[in-house]
């Protein structure tokens, strides 16, 4: 049962696509699958160093052999889809496009477009929840990517290539889109939400496949979580990109786009109640805590100081759990055993490549009885803040 299900515990740009990555090269997966659509992006960086935000393709079909799976739960914008497989230079080898999965028209797009909730929720008007309720409501106008000319080619059966994978006992990734916080059923944020459920179960789910077959759910996280611009919703502890660029050493003006609408995102500081209600319906069997670099400018030159420790021990303390490893670069991780839970000092050369990510797909017990170990998290931790 090798799948490991990558998934956001904030609202998306977690960094899931690196972890994704890091995963499918340690696994010599056979497949990586993206579930979602093109209202968000993700981004990795290759083996030559460039760097790839896709919004159709899984970010891990940047590790060498694999497939890149569109499942039926996926939805696909051709025009998106083949502009990347161009751009990649993919064949019909490396990527499947199931016969079930929604396309997203022009029509859908418009539609997004003149009905407001591009100034009313902050939505990126890419057409995916039109398309989605096009589906749901069963419209003859509806098409699936099986009667779509310019697909086929690379449309087949997803499901039957991943289980024939499974059965040979080869590893699939599934990467989960946005994130938590941003779930139309329980992110506790609705109607800012997406158009979907954004949990493991309804990755696993879309992606054809059986919970059964599930080995890992690694939970994503961001030192600083960010929402999208504009009428977005609420972000707890919300700050700046100034005062971020200041504390991380970064030029002013520093500050992050989105990677569909390329506008500013909103930033804020971490706050513990989502990512606590995340872990209590995802269950991770791993948490990995990305730009862990903004905390501060020693973090990228692999120097874990007294205050960098010190974030990572408040942000342990407050989701009463351990972190596993942390994101000190855009294709850096370091695992949290290289760093002494009670280290007050500077200490060098912790930087390392994502080749160290190895390690049990369970989360280590902590080496401090303060911590929960992930695989027992209780229901309690969940609160009650935030829900719906």
């Amino acid at each position: 049962m090798p799948i490991s299900v990558v998934v956001g515990g904030q609202f998306g740009s977690e960094g899931k696509g690196k972890v994704a990555l890091a995963i499918a090269r340690e696994e010599n997966a056979a497949a990586v699958v993206r579930v979602g659509c093109t209202n968000s992006g993700h981004t990795a960086i290759d083996g030559k160093g460039r760097s790839w935000a896709l919004r159709q393709l899984p970010a891990a079909i940047l590790a060498p052999g694999v497939v890149a799976v569109l499942p039926a739960g996926a939805i696909v914008d051709p025009e998106i889809f083949l502009r990347e497989v161009d751009a990649l230079g993919l064949g019909a080898d490396r990527v499947i496009v199931d016969p079930c999965a929604s396309i997203i028209s022009e029509d859908d797009r418009s539609a997004e477009r003149s009905s407001g909730l591009i100034g009313e929720i902050g939505s990126t008007g890419s057409g995916t929840g039109a398309a989605l309720v096009r589906r749901i409501m069963r419209q003859n106008d509806t098409q699936l990517a099986g009667a779509v000319d310019r697909l086929r080619p690379f449309v087949r059966d997803s499901t039957a290539f991943m289980r024939a994978a499974l059965d040979r006992g080869r590893w699939i990734v599934i990467e989960g889109s946005q994130g938590f916080g941003l779930s139309l059923l329980h992110g506790g944020y609705y109607p800012h939400a997406t158009s979907r459920d954004t949990t493991a179960g309804t990755f696993v789910g879309e992606a054809g496949l059986s919970p059964l077959d599930v080995k890992d759910v690694t939970l994503v996280l961001r030192s600083f979580p960010i929402r999208v611009a504009g009428n977005s919703g609420k972000l707890p502890n919300e700050t700046t990109w100034d005062a971020i660029a200041q504390s991380a050493g970064l030029p002013a003006g520093y500050h992050e786009l989105t990677t569909a609408t390329k506008k500013v995102r909103r930033v804020g500081h971490f706050e513990a109640t989502i990512v606590k209600r995340a872990m209590a319906i995802n269950r991770p069997t791993r948490i990995i805590l990305n730009h862990f670099d903004y905390v501060d400018p020693g973090v990228r030159d692999g120097q874990i100081n007294a205050s960098a420790l010190s974030f990572l021990k408040k942000v342990e303390d407050g989701i009463n759990c351990r972190v596993d490893f942390v994101g000190t670069g855009p294709a850096t991780l370091i695992s949290r055993d290289a760093i002494h839970v009670y280290q007050s000092t500077p200490r060098d050369k912790f930087a390392s490549s994502v080749s160290n990510l190895k390690s049990p797909y369970l989360a280590k017990s902590p080496t401090s009885p303060t911590y929960l170990s992930c695989t027992r998290i209780p229901y309690f931790l969940a609160g009650s803040a935030g829900i719906c």
